[in-house]
């Protein structure tokens, strides 16, 4: 199945992340004057046209200059205001990521970075509007939780702790509309994994837009085969939910990793090397972007070419479980 074909039956469809996100911030800058967007020409792809008609003196606008950006954001959060810088993750996460380490993370500023239109989201604009390499970069650099969420469920709850932390935060979204993953387990905290299926023979762990294609394969080997795997939403990529990882990898069951980022310095290097380090010897397997410049098509067919996708992700978990059907 596509990512962008969503079947009623199983899960209800929500709005694309960036929108929850800016109606989330939006609802809560209307009882906190202390809330700034700052974009760099970025209010309309980030979706804050409605935030700035209503908020008018609450959104600094800095141009196309991702370096100021990050800076003058610092600068309103060392004076006591909530600031939301945002603007593209490919952008955010490399032209300003001196910014980012030396005004924000170094200094201490709590400011919320916002990445929209992430990973590859920009579909055919190609490897220069691609963001897969933002979870490596800003993993190497201290005092930074670095959150994708998967869902509009996740995408609000992870708005309104941003709001309230007192740390630096990077929240990653994408473009596409995405399902609510479960109605059961509505729980969201940064550092702690969200497991959004139960089972025992093998587990997906995955981050972002790409929990939801882990669930449907998911789903079809329960059904063609039963296979029980379980499906992990980590949305904080750091710090990681190490507790959880390890409670998942104690029955040596396979574990397949699914991120919509490089291969190298994401997710599933993150989870590998904490397991290796802790003597775990599961089975294992990283799916994502390999060491090259992407295809050109959109995210639905660059997720299909690179195996992140249900039919993909199926067939990896199959291999894995040496089912031979």
């Amino acid at each position: 199945m596509e990512l962008d074909k969503i079947e009623d039956k199983y899960l209800k469809m929500g709005e694309a992340n960036q929108i929850v996100f800016s109606e989330t911030l939006q609802a809560l800058a209307e009882t906190d004057k202390d809330i700034i967007a700052v974009t760099s020409d970025s209010r309309g792809s980030g979706k804050l046209v409605p935030f700035a008609q209503k908020y008018p003196k609450q959104i600094v606008e800095v141009g196309i200059a991702e370096q100021n950006l990050v800076g003058v954001a610092a600068g309103l959060a060392s004076a006591g205001k909530k600031s939301f810088a945002v603007s593209p993750a490919c952008f955010l996460s490399a032209r300003a990521l001196e910014q980012i380490k030396n005004d924000v993370c170094y200094s201490d500023n709590p400011v919320t970075l916002v990445g929209i239109s992430a990973g590859v989201s920009y579909g055919a604009l190609g490897t220069t509007h691609h963001s897969l390499h933002d979870f490596a970069a800003l993993r190497a650099i201290n005092n930074i939780t670095i959150v994708a969420p998967a869902d509009n469920f996740e995408t609000e709850q992870a708005v309104k702790l941003a709001a309230k932390h007192d740390k630096p935060v990077y929240l990653r979204f994408g473009k596409k509309a995405m399902p609510f993953l479960s109605e059961e387990n509505q729980t969201f905290q940064f550092g702690k994994g969200r497991v959004v299926k139960e089972g025992k023979d093998i587990t997906l762990i995955a981050t972002g837009e790409t929990v939801y294609p882990a669930w449907l394969a998911a789903k079809r080997l329960e059904e063609d085969h039963n296979i029980k795997a379980t499906v992990v939403s980590m949305h904080t990529v750091k710090p990681l939910d190490v507790k959880l990882l390890e409670t998942l990898a104690s029955g040596n069951s396979p574990i397949v990793t699914v991120e919509e980022h490089m291969i190298n310095g994401g997710l599933g290097e993150a989870c590998a090397s904490h397991l290796f380090q802790k003597g775990f010897t599961n089975p294992f397997k990283i799916i994502g972007i390999p060491d090259e410049y992407t295809i050109t098509g959109s995210q639905v067919e660059i997720f299909n070419h690179y195996g992140i996708s249900e039919i993909g992700l199926y067939e990896t978990c199959k291999t894995l479980l040496n089912l031979k059907i």
